[in-house]
């Protein structure tokens, strides 16, 4: 796509870890960036900038922070809240939104676009877990989307204030698997930002291994506070985590979307990563809303729909959904 007068402008929504970072890269590529923030954070970024810690030091930028109105329209809005957010999110966004403007899903579990022209099992459903009144589908513009999956470690450490703490990549891929101008664009500036941007030819696949690798493991931490080196070398833990993998393997084997990988192989590599305390576990611990139901849930909600039986993950999605309803002020 064409960038706007004085570079190409793109909006971040969420402020956060990610947020944070993916702005700070996209600054160092030379748009013009914009976070979407409110509160605490909205008033630290017009005080101090972002601010961005890495093992070299500290970087500072200034991007425009505000509501939408005040962002305005964008070549680039990239969604990087928590998945469970953007429901009510959605339309207070269209600000933003204008006749070519491309939408980035940066958020964990299954995004509302998943099953969009899938030409499969579930084609174009909606998962009620993911978006309850279809209110992503109607607002963000169908066929102007790019699905992400990150890998990255980042916190924050204060508002605006974010430390990355491990960035491995962020893989981009249009949904249809075909290559675009608009992706090699937003890769190639997340390159020169300092971030490994991969292009996927099959981001629906690459969504559904991450997810695959945490549905188990962000509830059973919440669940129990441990970490999951922890939780893997309890035998009874880890075979719950392996029994939970079994049972979304075989609605992945359903809809076309196979591992080559075993569970027990996926497990190894969640081994190899350390000991880490998950995002869901962190949300716990503070009093957040958990983002279950796009992860977890939406897992449970195929399952129903493909008539795949998954009683070990339906176990585990009601006991965290309990301890959701507690961490909720």
């Amino acid at each position: 796509m064409a960038a706007a007068a004085g570079g190409t402008r793109a909006a971040i929504v969420g402020a956060g870890a990610i947020g944070g970072w993916l702005a700070d890269a996209l600054d160092r590529a030379g748009w013009r960036m914009s976070l979407v923030a409110r509160g605490e954070t909205l008033r630290a970024l017009r005080a101090d900038g972002l601010r961005v810690e890495r093992a070299d030091g500290m970087r500072v930028s200034h991007p425009q922070a505000g509501s939408p109105v005040d962002c305005g329209e964008q070549d680039y809005v990239f969604l990087a809240v928590k998945a469970h957010q953007l429901p009510e999110l959605a339309a207070g966004l269209s600000a933003l939104l204008g006749p070519s403007t491309v939408v980035v899903s940066a958020t964990n579990g299954i995004p509302w676009w998943f099953f969009q022209d899938f030409a499969g099992p579930l084609d174009n459903e909606l998962l009620r877990s993911v978006d309850p009144d279809g209110a992503q589908a109607r607002h963000f513009p169908r066929g102007r989307i790019l699905g992400s999956v990150v890998h990255a470690s980042s916190r924050v450490r204060s508002p605006g204030h974010i430390e990355v703490v491990a960035a491995d990549r962020i893989i981009l891929g249009e949904p249809g698997g075909d290559s675009s101008t608009r992706l090699t664009e937003v890769v190639h500036a997340l390159r020169r930002g300092g971030i490994e941007a991969v292009e996927s030819n099959d981001i629906r696949r690459d969504v559904w291994a991450k997810l695959w690798g945490n549905m188990n493991m962000n509830p059973v931490s919440a669940l129990t506070r441990a970490g999951t080196a922890e939780i893997l070398d309890d035998p009874e833990v880890r075979t719950l985590c392996i029994r939970m993998m079994e049972e979304m393997q075989e609605c992945g084997r359903v809809l076309g979307l196979s591992s080559p990988m075993t569970p027990a192989q996926r497990i190894a590599v969640t081994r190899r990563l350390g000991d880490f305390r998950t995002s869901m576990l962190a949300d716990a611990e503070s009093g957040r809303p958990l983002e279950v139901a796009p992860q977890l849930g939406a897992v449970v909600e195929i399952a129903d729909r493909l008539g795949v039986a998954a009683p070990f993950c339906r176990a585990i999605l009601g006991l965290t959904r309990l301890l959701d309803a507690r961490c909720r002020p």
